[in-house]
């Protein structure tokens, strides 16, 4: 088991070296600083909390909230720090997609196999 682990590990600092996580990390960084975005993003989660309420109440939630909340979502897509953060997260999410399925085909291949390792 503890060989599995290691090897995990391995596989995360190896991600974390990726030019695709560096690009995520900076654009998350420089998102975060960024201080309209961060003011749109409260907001936004603000309304989010709103609308929930209403709902799990078992209400439709006030149109002028939901007004403001289909606004101001509009307002963040169109920035140019939100756009590059979104773009950097799809471009991990390739590189994560495609080693969850090199590892499922590892573990196929693993199971497949009549070889047995002792741990």
């Amino acid at each position: 088991m503890g060989e599995m682990y290691e090897r995990a590990k391995e596989l995360g600092n190896a991600l974390a070296g990726a030019d695709e996580y560096r690009i995520l990390r900076q654009a998350i960084d420089a998102a975060d600083e960024d201080r309209e975005l961060v003011e749109l993003r409260n907001r936004i989660r603000e309304l989010e909390t709103e609308i929930e309420a209403a709902m799990q109440a078992g209400h439709e939630p006030d149109e002028d909230i939901t007004k403001v909340y289909t606004e101001l979502t509009e307002k963040l897509q169109t920035k140019p720090g939100f756009q590059q953060l979104i773009s950097a997260q799809a471009n991990f999410e390739k590189i994560m997609f495609k080693v969850n399925e090199t590892v499922m085909k590892g573990i196929k291949e693993g199971g497949d196999s009549r070889i047995i390792l002792s741990s």
